[in-house]
């Protein structure tokens, strides 16, 4: 009996190496098949371990290769036809991971930012992107160059611009990025099985991005995803609001991840994968499976949100814009990534819009603490 219990045992181990191989070797297939970008090869790095990762939000109604999305989907999801959008990047989040595993820091940069574009002059750092998009197109399709590889090409043109942009502007190199296309908050959402969000009031936004949410909290799927992060319209802080609607729903996805154990589940990291397949673009270093136990560590809730402060709101060149103070960003920028002692006769940084799990707005959450209620 003892023989057979050890045969058992042995098989049994073999059996969880070959699965936990077969998911590796599965993993890193999937994880090579997620299209990359170029554009960070050769460019100034962090030291001392830490790395910048930045997070793109790519607010255009086509594909990666340039289609424009299905109508079906286009409607489902109260977008509009892919003549409008453009090229903005309507999310931009830096995301800080300090060496030696401490807290993680998010900075949410707002996409109306008053910013020197390199190349194109002051403009809304959303626009970076766009602007040397169409000027890298416009360029190609005199050589001749034919889709969808000139559409690779501009949107690399792109990629660059923003990165050069934000970079500069927060003082701080960047190390790997993450660009998301519109349907992927959708099909995100959907490869989770929804994600629990909380309003403080109900909302009804039908006549541009299509919210219409209760209060409370709720689970949202597929469409209602892209629309709850879309929103501006009828909110108190207009984009601040959307703003922190982009990071409550990163605080829902996390709070999905760590309570549901997916990182454990071979299905949904497959969907996952077949989402980043489909809606995401990866600097061509970024090792996804090396990033795991980062990624971990992220969901396990050990990160902390911020928004950069605004100095005023101010029309230039008939568009409404956000003024900044550079040298204040990048100071406070500084201190988050390097904190040093308080020095009691230092003069007080500017406080910017702090973004916990317990106290995204007004301090309000629920379900522990975990899931924050904003507007």
């Amino acid at each position: 009996m003892r023989k057979w219990a050890r045969k058992i045992a042995v098989a049994l181990s073999i059996a969880v190496v070959v699965s936990s191989g077969g998911f590796y070797f599965f993993s890193k297939a999937a994880s090579n098949a997620i299209p990359r970008s170029k554009v960070l090869q050769g460019a100034k790095q962090s030291l001392n371990g830490d790395t910048n990762i930045l997070l793109l939000g790519l607010d255009s109604r086509r594909d990666n290769d340039g289609n424009p999305i299905p109508a079906e989907i286009s409607k489902l999801l109260h977008v509009g036809p892919a003549s409008v959008g453009g090229y903005n990047t309507n999310t931009i989040i830096l995301i800080h991971l300090p060496a030696g595993g401490k807290r993680a820091v998010a900075i949410s940069i707002p996409r109306d930012n008053y910013v020197s574009v390199p190349g194109y002059g002051m403009k809304k750092i959303k626009e970076a992107y766009g602007y040397a998009k169409y000027a890298e197109d416009s360029k190609l399709y005199k050589e001749g160059i034919q889709q969808p590889a000139r559409e690779h090409l501009a949107r690399d043109a792109g990629r660059a611009a923003a990165i050069a942009t934000v970079s500069q502007f927060l003082g701080v190199p960047i190390d790997h990025f993450a660009e998301v296309n519109l349907i992927g908050f959708y099909d995100l959402a959907n490869a989770l099985g929804g994600i629990q969000v909380c309003l403080n009031k109900a909302v009804n936004d039908s006549k541009y991005s299509g919210a219409i949410f209760p209060a409370g909290l709720q689970t949202i799927t597929g469409a209602d995803a892209l629309k709850f992060v879309r929103q501006r319209h009828g909110l108190p802080n207009g984009d601040l609001d959307r703003t922190h609607r982009q990071q409550a729903f990163i605080a829902g996805v996390i709070t999905k991840f760590r309570t549901q154990g997916i990182f454990s589940d071979i299905g949904k990291i497959s969907s996952l994968l077949d989402v980043a397949k489909k809606d995401v673009v990866i600097d061509s270093g970024f090792d996804v499976l090396g990033f795991l136990p980062q990624a971990k560590a992220l969901t396990s809730g050990n990160i902390k949100f911020h928004t950069l402060p605004i100095e005023e709101y101010v029309l230039r060149n008939g568009q409404s814009v956000n003024l900044v103070d550079e040298v204040k960003i990048k100071k406070f920028v500084q201190e988050l990534f390097n904190p040093q002692p308080k020095d009691p006769s230092a003069v007080p940084s500017p406080k910017p819009t702090k973004i916990n799990y317990a106290n995204l707005a007004n301090g309000k959450s629920v379900d522990g603490g975990n899931i924050p209620c904003v507007n």
